[in-house]
């Protein structure tokens, strides 16, 4: 299920270490060193080039900056969780679990690389490594709504639904707009056989939110489930004029990860289709 990636940032003036879903909590600083105001310039243009590098998705150009960065400031650890991002979207895991490990060396009461190192542990299926992570930013921050959505998506990794679909539900109280963590919930009832109250909220997200392709892909193995084939054939029509890989049923359920049983019911929809 998606996960949230938490980009640390540094401020060019200050290099003063910030998250960037929590802009006001200043976690650490670098003491300046004694550049020269062309020196300082020059790496305030590199950060910016590597921020906007990462941001614009070309990350091997942006490994490279964050690494040209990291050889003048290897004691910040927002450059090395930054690298680590940059490193984790090329899926280079184990070299981003590293950078993650750096950056919590460094300002071990910083709770974004704990969240990332975490992600980076499911995306090797060590879920029991990542929920361990994701405790470790609940325990720091306990109203995060990303680390209860990411830590039901390693615990539905364990088949561990109750526990997930609890955390969904945490995730969505604390954040009321996020969509995704409440779509997790409604899956993830829909597995521990709630199915009246799944395809309930999953209809008033769809009401709610009416491009969101996984909701109406959901929809539809629901309503083919209960035998509602037209208005099942209607969703599934403007799911793949969303996103066509929901067509993908590998994908739904390794990529996406759907709850199984959701997954069964798709793939009864689409054999018969």
């Amino acid at each position: 299920m998606p996960n949230l990636i938490r980009q640390l940032f540094i401020t060019t003036l200050l290099l003063s270490l910030f998250s960037l879903s929590h802009p006001s909590n200043v976690i650490a600083a670098s003491q300046p060193q004694n550049f020269t105001p062309t020196q300082i310039e020059k790496l305030e243009n590199l950060f910016d080039q590597a921020l906007n590098t990462s941001n614009n998705g070309d990350f091997t150009n942006a490994e490279q900056l964050w690494t040209q960065i990291l050889k003048q400031y290897p004691d910040n650890p927002a450059i090395w969780s930054n690298r680590g991002n940059v490193r984790l979207s090329q899926n280079k895991i184990e070299a981003a679990i590293s950078d993650y490990e750096k950056a919590i060396e460094i300002v071990p009461l910083a709770p974004d690389p704990y969240l990332n190192r975490g992600i980076a542990y499911e995306r090797l299926q060590q879920w029991s490594e990542a929920i361990a992570d994701y405790n470790q930013v609940i325990e720091l921050d306990p109203t995060d709504p990303v680390a209860y959505n990411n830590r039901g998506n390693a615990e539905g990794g364990l088949g561990e639904w109750e526990k997930a679909t609890a955390d969904y539900q945490k995730a969505s109280e604390l954040a009321p707009e996020y969509a995704f963590a409440r779509a997790n919930y409604a899956l993830a009832l829909y597995q521990i056989g709630q199915t009246q109250k799944a395809v309930q909220t999953i209809k008033n997200l769809v009401r709610k939110y009416p491009n969101f392709a996984d909701m109406r892909a959901a929809l539809t193995a629901c309503l083919w489930s209960q035998g509602k084939k037209g208005e099942a054939e209607s969703n599934w029509v403007a799911t793949v004029g969303l996103d066509p890989r929901y067509q993908d049923l590998d994908w739904v359920a390794n990529i996406r990860r759907w709850p199984p049983t959701l997954v069964d019911s798709l793939e009864k929809f689409l054999k018969i289709r």
